[in-house]
């Protein structure tokens, strides 16, 4: 619902056209299909100190759609980092503030994909080509 709230809030204070309305959907459409590609490929890969760059992958990837496609990345990133990545961490590590500083760089990732750097600062010797 606070979605649905915050795209109508959106499109009535900036004044956006209904054709602007339905392409910032697309992008945000298929910006979080390539956010879900990069997580289903970094799950597929389990590959050891690959996620840094699977997240910089899916942000950029979802960025160059477009103003839709860096919203729906940044929305998914922070719900990840902010919700179900604290989960894990405490899961993984417990009380011992790691779980803080992987977050933090996983953030980082996310912004430097959403800001059009290039994914392969953060990929990991011998990753299969095929990511």
């Amino acid at each position: 619902m606070k979605l649905f709230t915050g795209l109508m809030f959106f499109s009535l204070v900036l004044g956006v056209s209904s054709q602007d309305w339905l392409t910032f959907m697309g992008q945000a459409y298929y910006g979080a299909k390539d956010m879900w590609r990069a997580y289903s490929d970094m799950r597929e890969a389990n590959f050891k100190n690959s996620d840094k760059y699977f997240h910089a992958r899916g942000n950029f990837e979802a960025a160059q759609r477009g103003p839709g496609g860096i919203w729906a990345a940044e929305v998914i990133s922070d719900f990840r980092e902010d919700i179900y990545g604290r989960a894990l961490d405490l899961l993984k590590h417990g009380d011992s503030g790691h779980g803080l500083e992987d977050s933090m760089a996983d953030q980082e990732a996310n912004r430097w994909g959403r800001m059009g750097g290039n994914p392969n600062r953060y990929r990991p010797p011998g990753l299969p080509s095929k990511y």
